[in-house]
């Protein structure tokens, strides 16, 4: 029996079993069962992301787990996994990527556009905070927390007259209906790996990583190693507004970074191209891009006022 540990949550079980139905349909004489394990970030419902400070908050107790071997793989979506994983652990592989847009719901069905100094739009992102006042500075922005049910449901209650979440989220859970607008990346870039589903192994069980090699989506692979290089190297946690997207096209990659302070004052945006295959080295150059285009200062004031 292999056991695939996950969060609770209807979205991550939704992950949890794609990835289990994948790996029975190619190993049919293989027996899979979930296990549901309870994260920090489900328990700490009250506090926004960015003042937790904790890179591993939907992660943590999973991946010890994994370690002390009570599971076989785990699941998550990409975009909670910090970029250096603990010891004994790795990345096994991805999922081909789904929508990696923002997306915005309103209760009245309004584009952003149509939004005024009068709306409160919610988010628990210092990115799409951040953005969303680099593209209009009037935006009342509020805190919101919980799963994708918790919020929606909040919002018909009154908290917000908006949202901001991941598109591929709503998606997957049967709200795509809900979606008043998928936001252009020119408005607000995805965070790194975003939309995509990820499985973390242990680095010395040959078994399970060969059966996690048998479904990976190279180019997911790709795109989101080069964009979660860019995260690693600009230190970027949940509190930090940065956003990174690849996009492949043959043999090539676009390589875009987003950098800004956290109330959309100040805000680098840069690209670079190259092959696919060289993503690290693309992320490397454009991290050196951001920072000497004034990034660093961006960085050192935000890791200070952290320190405070």
């Amino acid at each position: 029996m292999i056991a695939i540990g996950t969060r609770g949550s209807k979205l991550a079980l939704y992950q949890a079993n794609k990835i289990k139905d994948i790996l029975q349909a190619n190993y049919p004489d293989t027996k899979f069962e979930i296990k549901i394990i309870v994260t920090k970030g489900d328990i700490i419902l009250d506090v926004p992301l960015s003042k937790i400070g904790d890179k591993g908050l939907f992660t943590k107790e999973i991946e010890l787990e994994l370690v002390n071997g009570s599971i076989d793989l785990a699941v998550h979506s990409l975009k909670d996994l910090p970029t250096v994983f603990p010891q004994g652990t790795m990345l096994g592989g991805v999922l081909e990527r789904a929508d990696s847009r923002d997306c915005l719901i309103t209760k009245d069905g309004r584009t952003l556009n149509q939004l005024t100094a009068n709306d409160k739009i919610a988010t628990s992102s210092l990115r799409r905070k951040a953005a969303l006042l680099a593209y209009n500075p009037e935006f009342q922005i509020v805190e919101i927390r919980g799963n994708v049910d918790t919020r929606l449901r909040k919002m018909d209650e009154g908290h917000c007259d908006a949202m901001v979440m991941a598109a591929a989220g709503i998606q997957r859970l049967g709200f795509g209906n809900r979606i008043s607008q998928l936001l252009d990346t020119q408005i607000i870039m995805p965070a790194p790996g975003q939309g995509a589903i990820a499985v973390e192994i242990r680095d010395n069980d040959p078994f399970i990583r060969q059966l996690i090699e048998g479904i990976n989506h190279i180019d997911t692979f790709l795109a989101t190693q080069a964009e979660r290089e860019f995260l690693r190297l600009l230190e970027g946690g949940c509190q930090i507004p940065i956003g990174c997207q690849a996009v492949l096209e043959n043999e090539s990659m676009r390589l875009t970074g987003f950098l800004s302070d956290t109330e959309g004052k100040t805000v680098f945006k840069e690209t670079v191209k190259g092959l696919k295959n060289n993503g690290l080295q693309l992320a490397e150059e454009l991290a050196q891009i951001v920072v000497a285009k004034g990034g660093k200062a961006i960085l050192d004031d935000i890791f200070k006022s952290q320190r405070l």
